[in-house]
């Protein structure tokens, strides 16, 4: 009873420290985003694949979150390092806080799995089977399976006093097998043996049966559980039970000691470390025996609020092989076709350089075609009067037309220079892979910049035109990733602008030589000057707004955490600023609190497209400032990233922009607000109020529309 007190007491005064902060918790408010993510698997109104889609976007999600936030935490924990989260909580309180947050979230997606989904299966013709539901000829066919392919690739691993503790791979399907030599008649619990048995990772996660009336998907454990008697001759199997380990995945680029030695290898390295971090976390079937649970708790040095009970599929991202089976592959919801962009004819381009020269053209992914800029490079790699490029890369595709376009020009003769990012994260060996392609075609590659992460997307094209060379540029928020452009939504800008076209060129002679620049007229970089200029630019707004003058912030960005910046903001609430905020994740900052920021409204949109488009709008007296580009309000952006965002000076893409924002605020299908409290509401929808879906809408865009929008 004194034990419930105590915990009761403590858990009041987590919640109560929490609720006192002015600012929210960079975890909890990720938490809370992968929360709306789930929501998109509540909704009915989505089809059963669909539903199955997110629900494996969730477990994605949610294995980085473990791998790389909680992984984060565990470097403070384990090396007994000082830490104080946004919420105000130390290490330890904040630790069982986010755990017991998982827990929450895993028995909940779990019980929308067995509850809301599985019911739906028979209908649409599907099955997730188990032993039991195979006919004779069907298990039959699964033995056979096993005995030619899964068998000679296991290997069980047994540990005891002669066999060391094995290193499980993370994010694989484990079998922790209890065995005893029935023959030993001693029967206390050292005569039991604990094993592994890993299933290899190249195996589909489904043996798929195809029935006239539907399709089974066997899940590749349930064979190897039946069998796996075959791998024990002679000897009692007790207990088997399936687990899934994710390590402490969290490597910065500070931890690089000597930027002067390969930093390709040293990457490489880092990124097999990561599988043998720390064990962060571990789901369990229900039927796990408790012998195995103490032996891992104490291996690992876990408790049980790392330990996850999963009750159906231990692994959700397995939904994707579901969802791309050939069957059912066409059931997913399909966009409308992209329009080309306000300027742009449709279809190919013959001669793209001749229409940047005429205009700036905004781009807005996926509404608009990628193929705009995809043209741009490939056909500067054949045009005979190209004579550079020049390129950041952050995440490429990977069969990368992109890359394949460089090759191209080198190829031809042509000067190609690429910052190819090796950092980027869970992306490193494929950047690694394509920058090695390119380099030993001759390409000229830099592997990033030092402890800076390159984030920004720019690329400038040098071309012989008349007596001289014509400079053309494209700035953008997303990568050059054409299969990402098809998901995420993005800006960009295609221009011939001198003044674009030189800040981009003294940008690369910066991060590709030793240069410091002069300024900039179109550009904000970081490390830097990012934030104090953006700091400046909402100063601006506060006076304006305690002169009585017009004013007005709106920001469309990923993540909000910069406390220099949320602070900034506060005081521009206080001094009558509006600030419509649009953070599709992340957000550190506590919106509509008396006396500190009334006059902030924050909302996200999650919806069927991945918004990663950043806009910043200063109302600036009626001539207002907007920037697109790279970066978020992040620690990490300003002080550890090498970053961009660029003025919009047409007033054409300006107005676009506006639009942008505006169809933001006017979304009442996939948008939420965050509450002063930290949770967040689904933006309700009146009785007579039209429908508006941005993730529609913004394929109906016409320049006829651009007049009418505003956001102040």
């Amino acid at each position: 009873m004194e034990d419930q007190k105590r915990l009761a007491r403590s858990q009041e005064k987590v919640s109560s420290t929490i609720e006192q902060s002015p600012y929210l918790s960079r975890d909890l408010s990720w938490l809370a985003f992968n929360e709306r993510v789930l929501d998109q698997v509540r909704n009915p109104q989505r089809t059963l694949f669909d539903r199955l889609k997110f629900l494996a976007i969730t477990a994605s999600n949610l294995d980085e979150f473990f791998s790389i936030r909680l992984g984060s935490l565990y470097n403070y924990l384990d090396y007994k390092k000082e830490r104080i989260d946004y919420s105000g909580l130390r290490e330890w309180p904040f630790r069982q806080t986010l755990l017991t947050m998982s827990q929450q979230f895993y028995e909940e997606r779990n019980r929308i799995f067995r509850e809301e989904l599985l019911p739906l299966f028979p209908e649409n013709e599907l099955r997730l089977a188990s032993w039991s539901d195979l006919t004779e000829g069907e298990a039959a066919a699964a033995i056979g399976h096993f005995d030619r392919t899964i068998f000679p690739m296991l290997t069980p691993m047994v540990y005891d006093q002669t066999h060391t503790f094995p290193s499980l791979i993370p994010r694989t399907l484990t079998f922790a097998v209890v065995t005893k030599n029935p023959y030993v008649t001693k029967k206390d619990q050292a005569e039991k043996k604990l094993s592994f048995i890993q299933i290899p990772q190249n195996l589909p996660r489904f043996f798929v049966i195809d029935r006239v009336e539907e399709v089974v998907f066997l899940p590749m454990e349930e064979i190897v559980r039946h069998e796996i008697h075959k791998l024990y001759r002679n000897i009692e199997i007790l207990n088997v039970s399936l687990l899934r380990i994710i390590r402490n995945g969290d490597f910065s680029v500070d931890d690089i000691d000597d930027v002067e030695d390969d930093i390709v290898d040293e990457i490489r390295q880092k990124v097999k470390n990561r599988r043998l971090g720390r064990v962060v976390k571990v789901a369990v079937e229900p039927n796990c025996s408790e012998w195995v649970i103490n032996i891992l708790k104490k291996k690992w040095e876990i408790d049980d609020l790392n330990i996850f009970y999963a009750d159906q599929l231990i692994d959700f991202t397995s939904m994707w092989q579901v969802i791309r089976h050939p069957e059912f592959r066409d059931e997913l919801p399909k966009s409308p076709s992209p329009v080309p962009a306000l300027g742009l004819p449709r279809g190919p381009i013959d001669d793209i350089f001749s229409v940047i020269r005429e205009r700036d053209i905004f781009l807005h992914h996926p509404y608009n075609n990628f193929e705009a800029v995809l043209q741009l490079l490939e056909q500067a790699a054949e045009d005979p009067n190209v004579l550079s490029i020049k390129l950041t890369v952050y995440r490429v595709a990977k069969n990368s037309r992109v890359t394949a376009a460089l090759l191209k020009a080198a190829e031809n003769g042509k000067n190609v220079a690429v910052l190819f990012e090796v950092k980027a994260r869970f992306d490193e060996e494929n950047n690694i892979r394509e920058a090695e392609r390119l380099q030993k075609a001759g390409c000229f590659v830099i592997y990033g910049i030092g402890r800076f992460k390159t984030h920004t997307k720019l690329l400038l094209i040098v071309r012989a035109e008349g007596d001289g060379v014509k400079r053309y540029a494209h700035l953008s928020s997303g990568n050059y990733n054409e299969d990402t452009a098809k998901l995420y939504t993005d800006v960009g800008l295609l221009t011939a602008n001198e003044v674009y076209t030189s800040d981009v060129a003294e940008f690369f002679n910066v991060i590709t030589g030793h240069s410091l620049p002069s300024s900039y007229q179109n550009l904000i970089t970081a490390p830097g000057d990012m934030r104090n200029n953006l700091i400046e630019l909402i100063r601006a707004e506060a006076a304006n707004a305690k002169e009585g003058k017009p004013s007005g912030i709106c920001l469309k960005i990923n993540s909000l955490e910069d406390r220099e910046t949320i602070d900034e903001l506060y005081l521009a609430s206080q001094a009558g600023v509006p600030i419509k905020l649009i953070v599709r994740g992340i957000c550190c900052l506590r919106p509509g609190r008396e006396g500190l920021s009334e006059n902030i409204t924050v909302r996200s949109i999650v919806g069927d497209f991945l918004e990663h488009t950043r806009l910043f709008y200063f109302h600036n007296e009626g001539e207002p400032k907007i920037y697109g580009g790279s970066a978020d309000l992040m620690v990490r952006s300003f002080d550890k990233r090498i970053e961009s965002l660029f003025l919009l000076v047409n007033p054409k893409v300006q107005q676009q922009a506006v639009q942008l924002l505006e169809y933001n605020m006017k979304d009442n299908v996939n948008a939420y607000t965050l509450k002063e409290d930290g949770t967040y509401a689904k933006c309700p929808r009146k009785a007579d109020e039209e429908v508006f879906n941005i993730h529609e809408k913004f394929f109906e865009v016409t320049e006829a529309s651009l007049p009418e929008a505003q956001l102040f």
